[in-house]
């Protein structure tokens, strides 16, 4: 079964706010399956634009990163996640093993 990730390009208008995103999330997304492979650190863009920061955290399957993105907890805690960054964030299939 191909794993499931979730692809977010953002960029943090408000540090405090998204501090407490983070603090919800990281917990969160450990209990939910979800593994975070990239977060933030440097990126050199070689085409196009991205916005400053990448985040790409992994599923056991598409259907769970799709189900723990429109769980009810996720829901509330992403609301300082949108207070405080613009992002681009897709769900994403990845290849089979």
């Amino acid at each position: 079964m191909a794993k499931g990730y979730w692809v977010v390009h953002l960029e943090v208008t408000d540090a405090d706010t998204y501090g407490m995103y983070r603090a919800f999330v990281l917990p969160f997304l450990a209990a939910s399956g979800g593994r975070f492979v990239i977060s933030g650190g440097e990126q050199s863009v070689v085409e196009g634009s991205v916005r400053p920061r990448m985040v790409v955290v992994e599923f056991p399957s598409l259907a769970d990163a799709r189900r723990v993105y429109h769980s009810a907890e996720y829901q509330h805690g992403m609301r300082d996640r949108l207070a405080s960054s613009s992002a681009d964030f897709a769900i994403v299939e990845g290849l089979e093993d």
